[in-house]
């Protein structure tokens, strides 16, 4: 039996011109990550990641924090690499860019029931607002109510997800890195779970920023082993470090 690491991006830009950059904190977190994989001994056989900049950034970066270097490949295109090179290991950790484990444009979400133009949310009463509005999208989004521009349906995006589960069940039996975003990794426990839309979002809503969801797998199924840790955090060095966007 394998065990699949699933992990959040670490925080990324919020109310910035370009949220999908990770901030000087998420590059800390994200390395940070890396160095108590490495401490555990926690070695892997393979990783997958969605193509967004934060997922690929956080990857590199558990990546330099375990002092390994990777060769990237698109699920659509394997076979044509590209390599980042932070360290020294040998042979280099396999890393398939997943386009299904990319995150929804909660921009698009929210503009189907709030097609107005939002405030940047720079007040704790604005940011409320945002994750109201969004809540209320999501699930309109999931019961086929609305149709955000530019993004697949709700059954094509966890099929997307369901995917990449199905692969890892298929090509690996030890230790599975997968790098995303909240609202796959909630996708994904709620498929292994059977959750309800609503349950599936406000899990979605709670995922920490650069934390560990385990799934136990074998070649019939997944199951849920931990949910939305942040193990590597723990010291009170890191206390500030806990970021939720």
């Amino acid at each position: 039996m394998g065990t699949l690491y699933l992990v959040r991006h670490g925080q990324a830009s919020f109310g910035a011109d370009d949220y999908d950059v990770l901030s000087p904190m998420g590059h800390q977190q994200s390395r940070r990550l890396g160095e108590y994989f490495k401490y555990k001994g926690v070695e892997f056989e393979a990783a997958l990641s969605g193509t967004l900049n934060r997922q690929r950034q956080t990857f590199a970066g558990i990546c330099e924090g375990m002092g390994l270097v990777f060769e990237s490949s698109h699920a659509s295109t394997v076979g044509a690499h590209s390599a980042a090179a932070p360290a020294i290991a040998s042979p280099p950790l396999a890393h398939l860019l997943w386009p299904g484990l990319n995150e929804f444009d909660s921009a698009a979400v929210i503009a189907t029931i709030h097609p107005y133009p939002l405030a940047k949310p720079d007040t704790p009463e604005l940011y409320k607002h945002h994750f109201r509005l969004l809540k209320d999208g999501l699930a309109q989004w999931m019961a086929g109510v609305v149709s955000p521009r530019g993004m697949p349906s709700y059954p094509e995006f966890v099929a997307g997800i369901t995917k990449a589960l199905d692969h890892v069940r298929a090509h690996h039996q030890g230790n599975v890195l997968l790098v995303s975003s909240g609202g796959p990794i909630a996708t994904a426990v709620g498929h292994v779970l059977g959750t309800s839309p609503e349950t599936t979002i406000e899990l979605n809503l709670g995922i920490r920023n650069c934390s560990v969801t385990e799934f136990a797998f074998s070649a019939k199924r997944h199951r849920l082993v931990t949910f939305n840790t942040l193990a590597h955090f723990d010291a009170p060095e890191h206390a500030s470090w806990v970021t939720f966007a």
